[in-house]
């Protein structure tokens, strides 16, 4: 509303104080104008009756004191003569009011006796018989004599004259407020235009529109107040900035991080969460069986315990949770407001794969041990077996030499997989791609294992789809992964079975399947069947006298690997396994 505003507050303000200082300016003029004119009338019905009754004195002559006493009398008033002699006359008027007192009444008027008895002068106000307008009366006596000079006038004039005064008064006081009414909007407009401008752009730094600027118009207090604006308008926008900035820099850390992190109250509303973090509260309603709604900010019930055991007891809770089969660590720390705890946060470590890393450790030193001792105890035994002349015949010496060749063959072969995957794993694998001419190049691997097939009554089956004869990659690393392939399905196939070959190059990708009949890979073995050492038969025997050294699927992972490309596999019990990798035509 209008009056509620500066402008109608200061408009106001200023038009009560200017008619509060008029309307006591007023009444003072008023008071003041009707005593001059009062007195104005009484000093001037003074000097005549002064006069007259000078003349009196001076002439004899009564008819001429009268005569000249009509011609300077003001013809409203009304004046008596006591003559010396005893001898009263008494003044026509023009005031009606003063035309109806009778003589008898002026003759008896107390203020006329005064005069005459006192000899002195007088000047008071009198009512009027039969009237509410009251007379003016002056009275002077004449000197030399007993007679008096007595003066009567209406206060009707005097009223008439204050009337017209106090019209002028309050002409000049409207005219007063008028013109304050509009210097007060306009002085108020002009004080409250800057303020106004202020307030709207005080809006638009709320709105966030730090560029706004207050218009600096004038250098008073109110230009002063217009600067410290725009100054602190270009603070605000700085630290605001500077904020934004520091809440980016910590946000985008806080996503990217590996762990999940968990901002907490004190009653446990999730304030700020990561993706990491937001999978292990999935993960928990998920665990259990809890409907889990889309942007619920609110921590678990189990984990509630965890939170008040770090605000009442302000100190770090260490916490390890198994949700879904994997290992989490949770480590609580609260969070202060100088010294009251406002809160905690969560960081959640996934420590599945160290853990797993931590078993495959062990059972690679256990898987390790495992395949050496069985050809160091063959190379031992065979030996002392030949030291101790167990073996008489030569051809039974032959026997136990040509074992413990061969067992020292697979010793070497294992220590030379171990060194390359070591190698490949660490990263310092060196492929020597060229131009490979694809037909031939498969042709001749299937004939490396064509003799070992038939020899065990397996039909090996080749066939290819070759939409460009010519391929890019490294020959040998490519075969060692066909040769591991290839020999792993002949030693798992069982007689009158399958190998099938099959080679795809559509000359963006080189496509290879090797699938056989044999007995396949049990379901759970699956996902580590690329791992070192891993066998299939749990027992780590082989029907076939050729044994495995359990490395040949990791080495073959890693080359495809290196190669940009990927490997899998499928399997079924007794039903036979594919393996199927592909590598892009073009690697960086």
């Amino acid at each position: 509303m209008f009056w509620r505003s500066v402008v109608g507050k200061l408009a106001i303000t200023i038009l009560l104080l200017v008619s509060f200082v008029l309307f006591i300016l007023t009444i003072l003029l008023l008071e003041f104008f009707e005593n001059f004119h009062i007195d104005e009338a009484e000093k001037d019905m003074l000097q005549t009756a002064t006069k007259v009754s000078v003349m009196v004195q001076q002439y004899d002559d009564h008819a001429l004191t009268i005569e000249t006493t009509e011609r300077v009398k003001d013809p409203a008033s009304r004046i008596i003569i006591y003559f010396p002699d005893q001898s009263v006359w008494v003044s026509n008027s023009s005031d009606p009011h003063l035309s109806n007192i009778s003589e008898t009444w002026l003759q008896n008027e107390a203020n006329l006796q005064h005069v005459l008895a006192n000899r002195q002068k007088v000047k008071e106000q009198i009512d009027l018989p039969e009237d509410e307008m009251g007379a003016l009366v002056v009275g002077v006596p004449i000197d030399g004599g007993n007679g008096a000079v007595v003066i009567y006038q209406s206060l009707g004039v005097v009223d008439q004259t204050k009337a017209e005064t106090t019209q002028i008064i309050f002409l000049a006081a409207g005219i007063a407020i008028i013109l304050t009414t509009i210097f007060a909007f306009f002085l108020s407009t002009r004080i409250t235009s800057p303020l106004i401008k202020m307030r709207e752009a005080a809006f638009d730094l709320t709105r966030g529109e730090f560029n706004t600027k207050v218009p600096i118009l004038t250098h008073d207090e109110i230009g002063e107040l217009a600067m410290a604006f725009n100054r602190m308008g270009r603070q605000l926008k700085f630290h605001i900035n500077a904020l934004r900035q520091e809440k980016e820099q910590l946000s985008s850390i806080v996503s990217s991080m590996a762990d999940g992190v968990i901002t907490l109250s004190r009653t446990g509303e999730m304030i700020v969460t990561n993706p990491p973090a937001n999978r292990f509260i999935e993960d928990w309603y998920y665990e259990m069986n809890i409907p889990f709604k889309e942007g619920q900010m609110k921590l678990p019930t189990p984990l509630q315990s965890i939170l008040k055991e770090v605000i009442q007891g302000e100190n770090e809770v260490l916490e390890e949770i198994t949700l879904q089969g994997r290992s989490w660590v949770m480590i609580m720390t609260p969070l202060y407001d100088q010294s009251y705890v406002r809160g905690a946060v969560a960081v959640i470590r996934d420590m599945t794969e160290e853990r797993r890393l931590d078993k495959l450790r062990k059972d690679f030193i256990a898987n390790v041990s495992h395949e050496l001792r069985t050809p160091i105890s063959m190379l031992q035994g065979y030996s002392e077996a030949i030291v101790d002349d167990i073996a008489e015949s030569k051809e039974e010496k032959n026997e136990l030499a040509q074992i413990i060749y061969e067992e020292s063959l697979r010793l070497s072969r294992l220590v030379n997989e171990l060194l390359d995957l070591a190698r490949m794993e660490a990263g310092h694998i060196q492929l020597h791609k060229e131009q490979v001419e694809l037909e031939p190049y498969i042709k001749r691997i299937v004939r490396k294992f064509k003799g070992i097939s038939d020899d065990n009554h397996i039909d090996l089956r080749l066939k290819t789809s070759l939409q460009q004869d010519i391929g890019c990659f490294d020959p040998d690393r490519i075969e060692q992964v066909f040769t591991n392939l290839i020999d792993n399905a002949i030693r798992h196939t069982s007689e009158n079975g399958f190998v099938s070959l099959f080679v795809r190059y559509d000359g963006n990708n080189f496509h290879a399947e090797v699938e056989d009949s044999g007995s396949g890979i049990p379901e759970e073995d699956l996902p580590f069947v690329f791992e070192r050492f891993y066998k299939a038969d749990k027992s780590r025997t082989r029907n076939k006298k050729k044994k495995g050294t359990g490395l040949g699927l990791a080495i073959a992972k890693n080359i495809i690997d290196a190669h940009q490309g990927t490997i899998s596999v499928k399997s079924k019990l007794e039903h036979g396994t594919t393996f199927t990798f592909k590598i892009p035509a073009k690697t960086e």
